[in-house]
């Protein structure tokens, strides 16, 4: 697409009325587009209507007219998550129509630079935890994407001496043409999304997009241990700024030094974090046991942290202090406290069995786990060598607990608590936490990490997060 200044009286229409498009729409409203928004959600769950239609924003809610997407519209901006089989869609790409996601109008607008970071797990953290690093450095970053301030407005906001950082999908990804962030980091790959993508090949192409316009004065940073990231290397064209958990890399990067502590093999999380700069020199960053959060998984999101905070040039010797200080997200490994001698944590974001295993990774104790949801077609049995090795018990819920379930009984589960729906959701999630209690011994941690999206029963992982909560709440009072 063009700037949006070049839109001025064309017709544009947008398609989803969630944060996202009403930014999209308030921004080529304000450079002159005639826009129509479209939602097929009814007007009386649609309150954002009537503010798009105070500024003169022609506003359609309760299904797709026929007659909505013509030749004549010259742009279409989607909401990411609108799939590209969707009827509007589909009309405009056989019409020859542009269609994008507002990360590729938002891209236009920016006079700031911008850190793009993506993967199948980890975004939130990486992001936030970015953000900080750059804060405390004086950069004047500001957060935004999936999380934080909407990319369009973000953009308008920003001046020249911020710094963008963004959380992508790969649902936003698809959606770019010159999209080009100064850098961009691939956190890593998972088997996910596949219900919206159809294949992995789609879903890795989706992912691929945030480095395929960077130029050699761009950073590359990928993870060096995913076979996928390492795969793409040749085809960067952006400096290449690896990062790595399990290799003492030779080349500029940042790593887990595996000569730490001196006296023998240490345990991951005893490992010292350190960046090798171009020169060869090592500077120490942290050791991976004072991370604010736990986890060798969390260590590979700080790792990924600190080198898209180096790249926008911040020194080494300045990490140590948000590393240490951070807490953490809400619904990602979050810790709600100990009652009755039980620890609980809050995972409600991982909707796919690799967030799951992560999550996992990060405890020593015996856990009883929580999860199910939402039926995409997986097997679950990636869990499986989890579930002999880390899971006492488990609870399972949703869509998937029969087959959840039955891979924990052929993992060689001896408790298993399969919860029936009931009519509330919440009521569901409260007799699962329930269950879990029951089930669980002094020492030990309940874990909500579902390994499943969460539609089938809430709006939204946030959702069933905070009733989790509330759950965990009224059994200690």
């Amino acid at each position: 697409m063009e700037h949006p200044k070049e839109y001025a009286n064309r017709e544009i229409v947008v398609l989803g009325l969630a944060r996202s498009g009403v930014s999209a729409a308030k921004t080529m409203h304000a450079f002159g587009a005639k826009v129509t928004v479209n939602d097929r959600k009814p007007r009386e769950e649609s309150p954002e209507a009537s503010v798009l239609e105070e500024l003169g924003i022609n506003v359609i809610c309760g299904g797709h007219p026929d007659d909505l997407i013509r030749s004549d519209v010259a742009l279409v901006i989607k909401n990411p998550g609108i799939p590209y089989s969707a009827p509007p869609i589909a009309k405009a790409l056989e019409l020859g129509i542009e269609v994008v996601t507002e990360v590729e109008v938002a891209y236009h607008l920016s006079s700031a630079p911008i850190i793009g970071i993506t993967g199948s797990n980890g975004k939130t953290t990486t992001t936030t935890w970015v953000g900080n690093m750059l804060e405390g450095a004086g950069l004047k970053p500001i957060v935004a994407g999936n999380i934080g301030t909407p990319l369009c407005d973000a953009a308008l906001e920003a001046k020249d001496d911020n710094w963008l950082v963004v959380e992508l999908s790969s649902f936003q990804l698809k959606g770019t043409q010159t999209f080009a962030p100064r850098i961009a980091c691939l956190l890593n790959v998972a088997e996910t999304h596949l219900d919206y993508h159809g294949s992995m090949e789609d879903y890795t192409s989706s992912k691929a997009r945030i480095f395929v316009n960077q130029t050699p004065e761009d950073t590359s940073i990928i993870n060096w241990d995913d076979p996928f990231c390492r795969e793409l290397v040749p085809y960067l064209k952006g400096k290449i700024l690896p990062f790595s958990v399990n290799e003492e890399l030779k080349l500029e990067g940042v790593y887990a030094s595996p000569s730490y502590p001196a006296d023998g093999e240490a345990d991951d999380m005893e490992r010292l974090i350190v960046y090798r700069d171009a020169a060869g020199e090592v500077h120490e960053i942290i050791r991976a046991s004072e991370l604010g959060i736990p986890g060798a998984y969390n260590a590979a999101n700080a790792m990924a942290a600190c080198a898209a905070a180096i790249a926008a040039g911040v020194s080494p010797a300045a990490l140590k202090g948000p590393l240490s200080s951070f807490g953490g997200v809400e619904h990602r490994l979050e810790a709600l406290g100990e009652h009755g001698g039980i620890l609980y944590y809050n995972n409600s974001k991982a909707t796919n069995s690799k967030a799951t295993l992560t999550a996992l990774s990060a405890f020593d104790q015996p856990v009883v786990l929580i999860a199910g949801g939402l039926d995409r077609g997986s097997d679950y049995e990636e869990l499986m060598p989890a579930m002999q090795t880390k899971i006492k018990a488990i609870v399972t819920l949703g869509e998937t607990r029969e087959k959840i379930a039955g891979v924990a009984g052929r993992a060689g589960v001896e408790r298993i608590s399969v919860v029936e729906p009931m009519e509330d959701p919440a009521d569901t999630l409260r007799q699962a936490v329930r269950e879990a209690k029951r089930l669980a011994e002094i020492g030990d941690t309940v874990l909500l990490s579902p390994a499943c999206a969460s539609w089938d029963m809430f709006a939204s992982f946030e959702e069933r997060g905070r009733l989790f909560k509330e759950a965990v709440r009224s059994i200690s009072e």
